[in-house]
């Protein structure tokens, strides 16, 4: 599959995002704690890590914690927190020496200071490579993204500094979380659910979808590469008619 993949490069998405979805049923599925699932859900983010970065995707976003998911059982939040700065610390050294770059998004000042210092360091670790760029959505809502954007936005017309008319989709996307990343090309939703979660709502006015049965722990470079080979299938309109239609 990674040659056919490699064969069409044009086709080749700049950005892939991902909603690691089916943890818990997974764990379930073995009659295990939630937080087991999460455990084994490492190994597919190890995997897909590794899967992107043969085939050349330049970003790979992964929704790893979302502002929703403090409402959890505090001893599963608990959990999800030791499980990121534990992983963070374990993998920083194979990120370096496979050339990723580290980012995050979302609102990581609600982390301790102990998770916040780790991704800080590993992002600061991470700087200066050249090759995928992995971005961790933490702590991160579309909705709380958005208003946030507003918000400064308003801080600004406050000053005087800009005109209503200045306001147009490029300028208001300079103040959301991913300002300096392309919106994705392609978002994978494991186990089956057809539904957003709220994820990088402004991002993927038009960013093609692959929803595919298999829980988060499940999931690796095969299944990714399924998920890049169907994309180059498709057609990418953005509002205009099929090519074919045209001719």
């Amino acid at each position: 599959m990674k040659e056919k993949i490699l064969s069409n490069r044009e086709r080749l998405p700049v950005h892939i995002a991902i909603i690691m979805d089916g943890n818990g049923r997974w764990a379930a599925a073995r009659n295990k704690p939630r937080t087991y699932g999460h455990e084994a859900g490492v190994k597919a983010v190890r995997e897909v890590v590794k899967a992107c970065s043969e085939i050349g995707i330049r970003y790979l976003t992964l929704y790893t914690f979302s502002v929703e998911n403090w409402k959890r059982p505090k001893e599963e939040v608990d959990a999800l927190m030791s499980l990121l700065t534990r992983t963070t610390l374990s993998e920083i050294e194979d990120l370096i020496k496979n050339d990723v770059k580290l980012i995050t998004t979302g609102r990581i000042n609600a982390f301790s200071s102990e998770s916040r210092e780790i991704l800080k360091q590993a992002v600061h670790r991470t700087r200066n490579n050249k090759g995928l760029v992995l971005n961790l959505a933490l702590n991160y809502g579309g909705r709380t993204e958005i208003l946030d954007a507003v918000k400064a936005i308003v801080n600004i017309a406050k000053t005087g500094n800009i005109e209503i008319a200045d306001i147009d989709e490029n300028f208001f996307a300079g103040f959301l979380y991913t300002a300096n990343i392309p919106d994705p090309d392609l978002l994978i939703r494991t186990s089956g659910e057809m539904r957003i979660s709220n994820f990088l709502l402004w991002q993927t006015s038009y960013t093609e979808l692959h929803i595919i049965n298999t829980l988060w722990p499940d999931f690796g470079r095969r299944e990714l590469f399924e998920a890049v080979l169907d994309y180059q299938k498709r057609e990418r309109r953005f509002g205009k008619i099929s090519q074919k239609d045209s001719e």
